[in-house]
């Protein structure tokens, strides 16, 4: 939920009504939670250095004012050089990216320069979805952007998870950037109700992996979805959990 302008340090406010509406528990959790977690958020403002964005876009063969603001809750330079190098080695048909921003960019392009495939990008803000188009199509690449309002709620979870209107049956990259952590801290762990469509040998990126909140989400995968091997990177200033798919015939969820 970023485009290449300034992001703001709040979150923008969703419009939700009845059950799409955070319950009182969830936000006093929230809140709470927040006194906890806030060393971490002060980090998923830092987007990396002039020196690793200017590598990354000379890596893509992109003019240098093409990313003009990392940082402030966008993507930092290593998990963005991590999905160009996922898109390099694997060439990825179908990626599913969860919340649009300087990822969709970088992907788009890299996805252009490595045999082509397509970027499903699914965002909660509608107006992002027509600046994202814009901001691609600025340096001839396109992607399909669904807005996708945080509507739907899963009983394995807390928090608002995406109406999502279009996904493709087979994923090759999942990318986890969304929801933001204001809708509730476990929130992302939604996410898995995608992981059955991740192909074998594809992979699932959790970005902001070192907060509290996603760590409990990944220790939640990690016991319940035993057909993937996870891995925790440390390199990145947020943090980044690394999910591929086995190539096994009993590929299944554990209990």
């Amino acid at each position: 939920m970023t485009t290449k302008y300034l992001t703001g340090l709040l979150a923008k406010e969703m419009p939700q009504s009845g059950d799409a509406s955070r319950t009182l528990g969830e936000r006093l959790f929230q809140l709470a939670f927040s006194l906890v977690q806030w060393p971490w958020l002060l980090k998923s403002l830092y987007g990396g250095t002039k020196a690793e964005k200017f590598a990354l876009l000379e890596r893509l063969s992109l003019p240098q004012d093409a990313l003009p603001h990392l940082g402030s809750w966008k993507a930092d330079t290593y998990l963005l050089h991590r999905l160009v190098d996922e898109i390099e080695q694997r060439r990825p048909q179908h990626v599913v990216e969860l919340g649009s921003g300087a990822t969709s960019l970088v992907i788009a392009q890299a996805l252009s320069l490595n045999g082509g495939g397509c970027l499903h990008s699914f965002d909660q803000y509608d107006p992002f979805v027509s600046h994202m188009r814009e901001w691609l199509g600025e340096h001839d690449l396109s992607a399909q952007f669904h807005h996708a309002p945080l509507t739907q709620r899963d009983p394995a979870w807390p928090g608002l998870w995406y109406s999502l209107p279009e996904v493709p049956p087979v994923i090759d990259m999942l990318v986890i950037d969304g929801p933001p952590w204001a809708i509730h801290p476990f929130a992302r762990g939604i996410a898995e109700r995608l992981f059955s469509r991740v192909a074998p040998g594809g992979v699932v990126f959790l970005d902001d992996a070192a907060r509290p909140g996603e760590r409990i989400v990944a220790r939640r995968w990690r016991r319940k979805w035993t057909s993937f091997e996870f891995a925790y990177e440390g390199a990145g200033t947020k943090g980044l959990l690394v999910g591929r798919r086995r190539r096994t015939s009993d590929d299944h969820c554990g209990a």
